[in-house]
């Protein structure tokens, strides 16, 4: 009986993650609010404004209720900041609710939050792009025919930036999200101070949305407003997710960059809420909230148009937030078997390329199917983060109960309050867009579900047929015949034949007969240049390549003559790689009918010119 050793499962091959080089590269706390708070930050641009339009049902009494819901939506805020700090503490390896589900929850219970958090980042690129571009075409009109080629552009540009490393993206952001967070607390400020607006020009000529038949304010519609409003709650989670990027000591880093961006998003939000209320705004068509609050505060002039300009380039970075989070998440679910490995590989400046691009490709197909619009894709946002926060509150609750540290009770039932809030929301959320797309949520999450643990059984079948974990038997000579397809007798030829002796016990070189005169001379010179080893010929009338190898060493293969059969490819690797399209591919012919048709081990002997 073998005995058990200590090997992991499947596991991705990584570079060891020390050293100095390393650490610079990963994020500081104002890099990290920089890199990963951009989502929560430009939430600001519409989260007011998607509670004033759930509002406006009731008239100008409904939107009354616009500080109270933000409120409550601040208290959601403050407790999922306070939760996610313990979870940063708890998971230092990352993934956020994942992690926590996957400890306390069971699997397939994670691998559904993993599938919310993967939904959630890939929309959120599509949202952020078209919405920054929305706002562009809407101060240029003459661009908006070409809005699609402008959202791919704008990923193209963060992708590029995320492959460099995410500390050199931070660098890249750090400007935009303080321009951004000061135009907004400057429009704070100044508005506090005054009594009246000092500038409607935005506004004018505009039709306002406010119902003329206004409903009763129940708690159906409260309840509506609050969900449509905890869109700003987006990307909390993402520090959190992200913890394996910040320079150590990462969890103290983290932890501070998700108390900073809390209070950040809780003053900006209650702060444009009340000065909502103060400048008895209403919403109107082709201009936002918050343009209107800019231009009630500051005036429409320079400052107005700092902030637009400030809010475009911001939504247009938001989507930074999950080219740094979701790559993260997808190493862990490489790491656990539950996507591919090659998504826990790291290139030189510890970017999970893979990641970046596979993000990138999706967010791309998900714009161009829109069309650049942004009101096709927000349906269905915030639901996937929704279900994550919930999962992750639960499994918090779960985590203090199991451990009983000091305090735990009290804990216990922050996070319980908070399982509550996002319950409800993502209840409330799902039902009221269920008919404008959110129907497509409730079927990709458990699809993805499934595709998760059909990659982890694959992975699985795997390791029991390498026996992982196991000791495996003696190690034994085994009787090998090495294959070598020739053409004709040059250097490349010497090569591999030198290369073979070296592999197998016995080597025979094979060609393919299609014209009886060349094989005459082949067969001529070989035994004129006498280089030891047999040439076989495979005679072949269809003046095919590939398959007739292939049918030659299954049949070497039914003799069971030999332990083990080789397949060595000669073939050239040309100094440039304009150069690949002056070969015949006649290596990757061959090596294509045997990886298809036979068992037989295929090497590919390169000879670099």
């Amino acid at each position: 009986m073998s005995s058990a050793i200590s090997t992991p499962a499947v596991t991705a091959d990584e570079p060891p993650d020390t050293g100095a080089g390393h650490e610079r590269h990963r994020l500081s706390a104002l890099g990290g609010l920089a890199a990963l708070s951009l989502d929560a930050m430009a939430s600001v641009a519409y989260g007011p404004e998607s509670i004033v339009l759930v509002l406006a049902a009731a008239g100008a009494y409904g939107l009354g209720f616009t500080v109270p819901v933000t409120v409550a939506i601040a208290v959601l805020l403050a407790v999922l900041v306070a939760s996610y700090r313990q979870v940063i503490a708890a998971f230092p390896d990352g993934g956020g609710s994942y992690a926590v589900a996957k400890a306390h929850l069971g699997r397939r219970t994670a691998l559904t939050a993993a599938a919310s958090l993967v939904i959630d980042y890939i929309l959120n690129v599509a949202v952020s792009v078209t919405a920054g571009v929305a706002a562009l075409t809407s101060a240029v009109p003459s661009l908006y025919d070409d809005r699609v080629w402008l959202c791919l552009g704008v990923l193209a540009l963060v992708t590029a930036v995320n492959l460099r490393g995410i500390a050199e993206s931070a660098r890249w952001f750090m400007v935009p999200t303080a321009v951004f967070v000061l135009s907004i607390l400057a429009i704070i400020v100044v508005g506090l101070f005054r009594d009246a607006p000092a500038s409607t020009a935005a506004a004018a000529g505009h039709a306002s949305v406010l119902a003329e038949n206004a409903t009763a304010v129940g708690a159906l519609l409260l309840l509506k407003a609050f969900a449509a409003g905890c869109s700003a709650l987006t990307g909390v989670e993402a520090v959190a997710n992200a913890v394996p990027s910040f320079r150590t000591p990462r969890v103290k880093r983290a932890q501070h960059t998700e108390v900073a961006l809390g209070a950040l998003l809780g003053v900006m939000l209650i702060g444009l809420a009340v000065l909502i209320g103060r400048f008895h705004l209403q919403p109107v068509d082709g201009v936002t909230v918050l343009a209107q609050l800019a231009d009630a505060s500051l005036g429409h002039g320079v400052g107005f148009f700092v902030v637009q300009f400030a809010t475009v380039v911001l939504l247009g970075l938001a989507a930074n937030t999950s080219f740094g989070g979701l790559p993260v998440l997808m190493d862990l679910l490489a790491r656990d078997n539950h996507l591919p490995h090659v998504f826990a590989l790291r290139a030189d400046r510890q970017v999970y390329r893979y990641g970046v691009l596979f993000l990138a490709v999706v967010s791309a197909a998900l714009l161009v199917g829109s069309g650049g619009d942004v009101n096709d894709l927000v349906p269905l946002f915030s639901i996937g983060v929704f279900v994550g926060f919930t999962i992750c509150q639960v499994g918090m609750v779960r985590h203090w109960h199991r451990n009983r540290p000091a305090g735990w009770r009290r804990k216990a039932a922050l996070n319980g309050f908070g399982a509550v809030l996002t319950g409800v929301a993502t209840v409330v959320v799902t039902g009221t867009k269920f008919t404008e797309g959110a129907w497509g949520i409730v079927v990709a999450l458990p699809l993805l579900v499934v595709l998760f643990e059909a990659i982890h059984r694959s992975y699985e079948r795997i390791g029991e047929r390498l026996e992982l974990g196991r000791v495996p038997g003696a190690v034994t000579r085994q009787r090998s015949l090495v294959v070598v397809p020739v053409t004709a007798i040059t250097r490349l030829t010497r090569d591999g034949l030198s290369a073979a002796l070296s592999l197998g016990d016995e080597v025979y070189a094979v060609t393919v007969v299609h014209d009886p005169a060349d094989a005459e001379a082949l067969r001529r010179d070989w035994e004129l240049w006498q280089p030891g080893v047999p040439l076989l010929e495979i005679p072949e009338d269809h003046r095919r390549l590939g398959q007739p190898i292939a049918d030659f060493v299954n049949r070497l293969g039914e003799e069971h003559a030999y332990d083990r059969l080789t397949v060595l490819i000669p073939e050239v690797e040309p100094a440039h790689w304009w150069q690949r399209a002056l070969q015949n591919r006649r290596g990757a012919v061959i090596d294509r009918a045997l990886r298809r048709h036979t068992d037989a081990v295929v090497c590919r002997l390169r000879m670099r010119m």
